[in-house]
């Protein structure tokens, strides 16, 4: 039997693959060929056993609606509706970007947020026609196999700051570090949630329900790598952009979730 993950080069994608093929063959698809499944015939469908539909444009700074209303919310209805119409059970990746400044009052502060909403809107009015679909509101993610993330810019302060200390010695910090505060989530701890939780279907957000300041980060792993901390001014661009706190909701998983500052100082390489 066969699985469907979107978002499979990703940095979550690739390290839910590796664990989905243990027990599943993967279909692996990303922006390149995603749009290929919504043309199979119906036999091909016939011994898909999930779908875990992880891909998107996740550049928070994209300024392209048009591009990103492509991906992240016609692609995604497109293929639930095919779900639904199969019976095929659907876990798929939203964004706590969708609070924006608040964590009570739904407030996008860029497209890609505002994508993330909307999928998240479309599947509440039409939860019904589902077998089963999970929607999990990711927090800040970090991990081993964040690379590629790392050369474009995107990837977490954990991996961020780890590959400054280590190349110069030097983590940067933006000026008033100490008040941005996140949820932060190991890679593992995500996907573990996903493949196995008792929950209906619903849309639940997922991190620890803990915060840590980007200073407190910075400082671990600082001393990880024995590497000085450099304060630099906040970008003028990212003011009112820049979520500063986010805090998952408790949704009690049952899982021990990994300690960021075990990872930096046990796991980090």
């Amino acid at each position: 039997m066969r699985v469907i993950v979107t978002g499979a080069k990703g940095f979550i994608g690739k390290r839910l693959v590796e664990k989905l093929k243990q027990v599943w063959e993967v279909v692996e698809l990303d922006q390149n060929n995603c749009w290929q499944c919504l043309d199979w015939e119906i036999l091909e469908w016939n011994d898909i056993e999930a779908i875990f539909h992880l891909g998107a444009i996740s550049d928070t700074t994209c300024d392209n609606p048009i591009q990103i209303n492509e991906y992240n919310v016609k692609y995604s209805i497109c293929l639930f509706m095919l779900a639904a119409s199969r019976g095929i059970p659907v876990k798929y990746a939203s964004s706590a970007s969708v609070y924006g400044m608040t964590q009570t009052i739904m407030n996008p502060l860029n497209f890609y947020a505002q994508s993330k909403l909307m999928v998240d809107t479309w599947v509440e009015q039409n939860i019904k026609d589902f077998s089963h679909i999970q929607g999990f509101r990711f927090y800040n993610v970090y991990g081993p196999g964040e690379e590629d993330k790392v050369k474009r810019g995107q990837a977490s302060p954990v991996s961020t700051f780890a590959q400054q200390a280590k190349e110069t010695g030097k983590i940067k910090l933006f000026e008033g570090s100490a008040q941005f505060l996140r949820d932060f989530i190991h890679v593992d701890d995500v996907i573990e949630v996903m493949l196995d939780n008792d929950k209906g279907s619903g849309i639940y957000d997922l991190g620890t329900s803990k915060t840590t300041s980007f200073e407190e980060v910075g400082e671990c792993v600082a001393n990880r790598y024995n590497a000085e901390i450099e304060y630099i001014p906040f970008p003028v661009h990212l003011k009112g952009k820049y979520q500063e706190f986010t805090k998952a909701q408790d949704e009690g998983w049952k899982i021990d979730f990994i300690e960021l500052q075990d990872y930096v100082q046990n796991s980090l390489g």
